[in-house]
Order: structure tokens, then sequence, then C-alpha cells
């Protein structure tokens, strides 16, 4: 494509993507990037969206080259008139597309993603129903192709969750719509539960909270530089169910990155050594995830955390079970299928999240 296509002449942006793609291919056959493999995986991600932009404008070129070559025919033999109609309709759709895919998504959007569940306000229930959650995520990733990796629990007597949390990472080099986090960074924020706990003899319905925290996976060492003077280190023994104790050595790791208070505690690995490399990668993410919200702020006044406080009165999701309902606060999404939904059948939730974050940037592109 050059200066003369219709998609570039009618689009001007498309032209230094177009050409960006040429470079990034030509990248990626370079010996420097390929013994690199974070510089690999970065040119990959870039080249996969480079191309879905290349292949729309390809489309949007030959509709609107068809369209032109049926207006003349038309001009002398009406019976291409119905041609034109159909034409016309495609090159419409190509254009919508275009438009579309060249407004700017989130340059995270293929990345893998660490989730954590959190129980809050409600005690033994809302840890139950941490582990609710935590299974639905599971089935979730399961129903995606992707993998994921328990980092790190802390269990309750009832089989709940007081904490859990995963790396959920997808196969190969995904497009940026299926990214683990073009998915799963709607879910961050407080998921309320009615229900009556199993813990409850009178039959009353009560309400608790779970907080759901989740964070871009740091690909590359470099993007996120750790000050090992920041960091206070401290090992124990690792824990099971209850408090008892499953290791007779000092394995389970717990850092605390002193400048910004964060704490992340791993026991799951049977070294010492194993847990710190784990607990050094939440903590690249975390961080890397506050360093992109703090710069959003200053132009958005975003607020820097997903979730102030585990309470219920920050909900983004109600799962109501008595009424076998979910429903999406943010999107006004409303569903009776909730057993199905804790099954792993998430998809229409997230769905109707992403359908309203991109009808909300393509409206700031469009006007």
């Amino acid at each position: 494509m050059n200066s003369t296509d219709p998609a570039v002449r009618q689009f001007p942006a498309l032209e230094p993507l177009l050409a960006e793609r040429g470079a990034v291919e030509a990248a990626m056959s370079d010996p420097t990037t390929v013994a690199d493999p974070a510089a690999l995986r970065r040119a990959g991600r870039r080249l996969a969206e480079l191309q879905r932009i290349h292949t729309a404008a390809e489309r949007f070129s030959a509709a609107t080259g068809d369209l032109a070559a049926a207006l003349e025919l038309a001009a002398e033999y009406p019976s291409f008139a119905e041609e034109v109609r159909a034409l016309r309709a495609e090159e419409a759709a190509a254009r919508a597309a275009l438009v579309a895919i060249l407004v700017p998504r989130d340059p995270d959007d293929a990345l893998d993603v660490i989730l954590e569940v959190k129980a809050g306000e409600g005690g033994e229930e809302s840890a139950l129903f941490a582990a609710d959650l935590a299974r639905m995520y599971t089935r979730y990733a399961a129903s995606r192709g992707w993998k994921v990796t328990e980092l790190s629990a802390t269990h309750t007597e009832l089989g709940g969750f007081k904490d859990i949390s995963f790396a959920i990472r997808a196969k190969g080099t995904p497009a940026p719509e299926d990214g683990v986090w073009a998915s799963l960074k709607y879910e961050g924020g407080v998921h309320r539960v009615q229900r009556i706990p199993v813990t409850e003899s009178a039959g009353r319905i009560h309400t608790s909270a779970v907080g759901v925290f989740v964070v871009p996976e740091v690909q590359d060492d470099s993007e996120i530089v750790i000050d090992p003077a920041d960091l206070r280190i401290d090992v124990y023994r690792s824990s099971g169910p209850g408090g008892q104790s499953v290791n007779t050595t000092d394995s389970a790791v717990r850092i605390t990155h002193l400048p910004s208070g964060i704490v992340v505690a791993m026991q799951n690995e049977k070294s010492q050594l194993q847990n710190k490399e784990a607990a050094l990668r939440v903590l690249a993410s975390r961080l890397a995830a506050e360093a992109k919200a703090r710069k959003q702020a200053e132009d958005s006044a975003q607020r820097l955390s997903q979730v102030r406080t585990v309470d219920r009165s920050e909900r983004i999701r109600t799962y109501n079970f008595p009424e076998n309902r979910i429903a999406d606060h943010r999107t006004g999404y409303k569903a009776h299928n909730l057993d199905q939904v804790l099954e792993g059948a998430l998809g229409p939730v997230i769905e109707s999240a992403v359908a309203a974050d991109e009808a909300a940037r393509l409206a700031e592109v469009e006007g």
C-alpha cells in the first residue's frame, strides 16, 4: 500500500502504521532481536496488531475499488444497480471495521495477567465466595485455552481463601483482542455476593464482598527496575488450611517494597529461591500497574487503585444466589444464569464490558 491507495487517502493515519509493519517484520528477522526473547515477544505482539490493521485496510481499499467500478458500469448498464447496493453495504461495513480498529487500544491488551482474589467483608462467607470466584476464573481460563498457575494462597478451615493469586497466560502470541489482559482487566473491583451462608442456621440471606485485583504481568525485566535496597525480605514456614505447618523449612517468602508499601507473600514453591523469584515477578507487575495508573491519573484523574477498600459500597458486580442472577453495575448487564457463570461461562459478562469500553473509546475518537 502507498499514499495513492484508497484507504491511505481517506485515513492518513494508516501510512505510518503500514510503514511500521514493514519495519517490525524486518526487526523480527534481525539477529539482535532473535537473540533477545523479550524484544522478540514485543515485536511479535506489535506485528500481530499491525497485521490486523493492514488486513482491514486492504478490505476497505478492495471494497472502495469494487464500488467505483460497479458505479461506472451501472451508469451504462442499469442491471448493475443491485450489485451497486450490495457493494455500498460492503464498503460501509469495511469502513466501520477499519475505523474501529484504528481506535487506539490498550497497549497491554496482549499481555498475560496476575489475578488476585481477596476476602473482604463477610468473614468466612467472604472467604468461601473467594474460593468460588477463584474456581470461576480458573474454569473460564481453561475454556479460553489459557494456562493458570497458582502463585500463593491462604486457606481457611472451611475450604475458603483469605487470598489467592494466579498467573494466567495465553499460548503463543495472541492478537491484542485475544490477550488475557484484554478480557480480564475488567474484573478488577469489588464483587458482592448475596446468599445464605453455610454458617447461617436461621436461613437468612447475607451480603458479603470479595476484592479482585488484576494487573498485566511484566514480560521484560527491564520494564521495572527494583532496587534491592528498597526491599525487606522475610522468610517463614509455609502453612496450610487452618494455619497448620506443611513445611519444616523456612521456604515461604514475604517481600515488602518499602517506598510503595506493597507486600507480596509466596509459599507455593518448594524452595525459598523459587518463592522469592515468584514474589519479585508479582511485585514488578504491581509496580508497573501503579506506574501506569499514576500516568493515566495525571491526564484523567483516574483512581490509582482498582479497589480502595474491599467493602460492599464499591461493588462492580453482584452475584445473587436466591435469584440465580448476576448483574454488572457498570454495563447494566443482567442474566439469570449465575450457576453457569460460576462454572466458567463468564464470556457474555466480559463481552458487555468490552463493548462498553470500545463504544466509549470510539465516541472519544469521533467527537
